[in-house]
């Protein structure tokens, strides 16, 4: 079954496709393309976008004009434009923004005409799409100016990492089409390695960029799974993994569904099934990602209440299923002791592997040493050492018990010496030192792994 994609961006609107576009539009669907965001360029395009999108559900269009076509951008065209824009099935204001590789319009003409298109998307309320080529400074300098109300994206990204963190620094998703398959792309897939998952989008720009093994070819939607793949392999996920991220985006960022979704109790990252036991902390670490986002590779894990140990069972099914059973979530998961020794002991029972991700806090909560507790039911402890000492623990992970860092330390000692595997894990970020966090582990026999920054799951 092909994983469920949504391509943010194509052009079936172009003559490229005049002569079988139904039968184009036919073969996304079977390579599981659900929603098609048709992006349109110039007045013809826009029109011709508009009646795709009444004609097929599941296309939806982008209005506006592209950097090339800057200078028709008259006042009668703007005045299309805002009546298109309050269709249905129009979602953003696109493709709009600076092309200074041709120059098929002046510099100066592209830059008023991005600049009008921006304030009709914000007086409309809708997302842009980006286009940007050699025109980086400008294009963040005017969106930087232009005090920007509305969500946005750079489609078909081109840039380096330092562009990224720029770009979404704005708040602005980033899309990712075929070049990031080309042989020489490197850059681009350094860019793929370090988005976090919840500024990614996917698109194929269809009939442009075509991805391996299509190169050469006119593009399609139906290629994108191609894209998927290869994007899937460098961020070390699976496809559908990769695919739930960037389907949940899109319907986010276009507003193609109604998002009301229940956060989950057991969700699969790779091979593995984590389980969401509780949302309470004992830290308030200022890089965790419940600081920004209910969402983990795709999946809710904001809970409306706690789950039972019969509910975790029937949502775990099938223990040897999956690699390993991990208690994680966006949550401390040895507040509920009790809870993990139930469902652990299930698990082992059933041939099943488990794992417990932790700050190392569970001694501290419960009063009395809980290793001996999990011995025979937990495979392997992961525990966020996070600092090389009491001081930078306390700026970093701001935790609200009193000896947290000595008690996680004395923690991982006695895994170390109960539990068949202890690591210790620090997220990559100033103002820890690394060596002296390796030197920590060491002292204690444990592994370190490095954790890098917005990367989870």
């Amino acid at each position: 079954m092909e994983p469920v994609l949504i391509d943010t961006h194509c052009h079936l609107d172009m003559k490229q496709f005049d002569e079988d576009r139904a039968e184009v539009i036919a073969r996304a669907a079977e390579a599981g393309v659900q929603f098609i965001i048709n992006a349109a360029s110039d007045r013809e395009g826009n029109v011709r976008s508009l009646e795709l999108a009444d004609k097929y559900p599941y296309i939806y269009a982008t209005v506006g004009i592209h950097p090339h076509n800057a200078d028709s951008l008259d006042d009668k065209l703007l005045s299309e434009i805002k009546a298109w824009a309050d269709n249905p099935k129009v979602v953003a204001i696109g493709e709009i923004g600076l092309d200074y590789h041709y120059l098929h319009s002046p510099k100066g003409v592209q830059i008023e005409a991005f600049k009008r298109q921006i304030d009709l998307a914000n007086s409309k309320k809708l997302p842009i799409v980006v286009h940007s080529r050699e025109a980086k400074n400008d294009t963040l300098r005017i969106l930087r100016e232009a005090e920007i109300d509305t969500p946005g994206v750079f489609h078909c990204f081109s840039g380096d990492i330092d562009m990224a963190k720029k770009v979404m620094e704005l708040g602005f998703y980033i899309s990712l089409a075929g070049p990031v398959t080309f042989k020489n792309a490197n850059d681009l897939r350094d860019v793929a390695r370090f988005v976090p998952d919840e500024f990614l989008l996917l698109e194929t720009d269809a009939p442009y960029l075509s991805p391996v093994p299509k190169r050469g070819k006119r593009n399609e939607p139906a290629y994108l799974r191609h894209t998927a793949w290869a994007i899937a392999d460098i961020r070390g996920v699976n496809v559908d993994d990769l695919a739930r991220i960037t389907t949940l985006n899109a319907k986010r960022f276009f507003k193609l569904e109604d998002e009301a979704e229940s956060g989950k109790i057991a969700y699969k990252i790779r091979d593995s099934l984590y389980l969401n036991i509780t949302n309470r902390c004992t830290n308030k670490c200022g890089f965790c990602i419940r600081n920004r986002t209910s969402y983990v590779k795709g999946h809710n894990l904001r809970l409306e209440s706690e789950p039972t140990v019969p509910q975790l069972i029937g949502a775990i099914k099938d223990p040897k299923a999956y690699k390993e059973i991990v208690f994680c979530g966006i949550g401390e998961p040895l507040l509920r002791l009790d809870v993990i020794k139930e469902v652990s002991k299930w698990v082992k029972e059933q041939g099943g592997r488990v794992r417990i991700n932790t700050n190392g806090h569970g001694n501290i909560i419960h009063g009395r040493d809980i290793v001996p507790e999990l011995k025979g039911l937990v495979d392997s402890v992961s525990v966020s050492l996070d600092a090389e000492n009491e001081a930078k623990y306390k700026i970093v992970c701001k935790p609200s018990i009193e000896n947290a860092f000595e008690g996680m330390l004395e923690f991982v000692k006695r895994a170390k010496a109960e539990l068949p595997e202890v690591k210790v894990t620090v997220v990559k970020m100033p103002p820890i030192d690394l060596e002296k966090c390796y030197k920590l582990a060491a002292d204690i026999g444990v592994e370190l792994r490095v954790r890098h920054l917005n990367v989870v799951g």
